[in-house]
């Protein structure tokens, strides 16, 4: 029996990233030394900075995905996802999918970038609600370098006191519910203000993303990971922004979003 010698189309990909990645990182210097360790077992190494991603049940799956995917693989980098009260599944605002959160609100007493997903109506409300999670954002946010939302993730960041008077986004239907917290709101994809960064709906978390891994490990990694996930927009509709949608699409989306919730 005769054995092909030629390599397998994964092994090429792999040979390709590791050579690639190895040059690109070459002239990236160590991350700051300003990571602070996170309580069990799989903790951030020296130098490391530290992202951690609230999962509450019925949180937005992307919200929290999509920035995860840009960060988890930026040099210098640790992410972890952050349960309320246990580690485990958590549920999505559909009720049909599940992420793993790797550790509780009481492992993780700080972090270098405090990232809020946001949810379903019922998810968000009873995030923002709790009283253990909003004792938890406001501690971490005591030593953050940045604190961070995603669509309706601004609403918790609101409810526990740290938007007001701030320019902040959110999803475009919840406008209203943002600025009763006292957040000013401002229409664009993500508002950087001092170390406030909230970005609007759903995929904007991946812009969010982006800027973020700028500010953590510098421009040069940014667009190699906006390479790296292939992140170039070019959707089949131009009804992306409220701005561009007519009323019929408007409510079509309100409906489809309510009736995917749990």
């Amino acid at each position: 029996m005769r054995t092909s010698t030629r390599p397998s189309r994964r092994g090429v990909l792999g040979t390709a990233v590791a050579g690639a990645l190895g040059a690109a990182t070459a002239g990236i210097a160590a991350a700051p030394a300003h990571a602070r360790t996170a309580a069990g077992g799989d903790a951030p190494r020296t130098g490391e900075r530290l992202v951690a991603i609230l999962l509450y049940d019925g949180f937005t799956a992307l919200d929290a995905v999509g920035p995860y995917e840009v960060l988890c693989r930026v040099p210098g980098v640790r992410v972890v996802t952050v349960g309320v009260r246990q580690t485990g599944p958590v549920r999505t605002d559909t009720g049909e999918l599940s992420v793993v959160a790797e550790r509780t609100l009481a492992e993780v007493p700080a972090a270098d970038v405090l990232l809020i997903p946001g949810g379903g109506a019922r998810g968000q409300s009873a995030a923002g609600a709790d009283a253990a999670v909003q004792r938890w954002i406001r501690r971490v946010d005591r030593g953050s370098v940045w604190t961070t939302s995603v669509c309706t993730g601004s609403l918790i960041l609101g409810a526990a006191g740290l938007l007001r008077g701030v320019p902040a986004t959110t999803h475009w239907a919840a406008r209203p519910l943002l600025e009763e917290t006292g957040a000013v709101w401002t229409q664009r994809r993500f508002v950087e203000h001092g170390k406030i960064i909230t970005a609007a709906g759903v995929s904007a978390g991946i812009d969010m993303g982006l800027h973020l891994a700028s500010r953590l490990a510098g421009d040069d990694v940014a667009r190699a990971m906006q390479l790296g996930v292939e992140y170039d927009p070019a959707p089949p509709f131009d009804s992306g922004s409220v701005e561009k949608a007519d009323e019929r699409t408007k409510q079509l989306a309100l409906k489809l979003l309510n009736d995917a919730s749990s």
